[in-house]
């Protein structure tokens, strides 16, 4: 699942066209701790990844490779 959602995460942010530290500032993060869910060196807490999600327009499913509807 780390490998999915990171590469998803990655994904999601240069289709919406922002930068980590936009997502960052959306999600009340710093940038090295969002840089560090799309490396795999850490995990987000539901709180943040429910926010990632809002941002992205997608579903908590589909970050974590649960199906590949967004």
């Amino acid at each position: 699942m780390k490998e999915i959602l990171a590469t998803r995460l990655k994904e999601c942010r240069k289709e919406k066209g922002y930068t980590q530290m936009q997502v960052s500032i959306y999600c009340d993060i710093t940038e090295r701790a969002y840089q560090n869910y799309e490396l795999m060196t850490r995990e987000p807490k539901l709180e943040i990844l429910v926010r990632i999600a809002d941002l992205f327009e997608v579903s908590l499913d589909y970050l974590t490779g649960r199906t590949n509807d967004k």
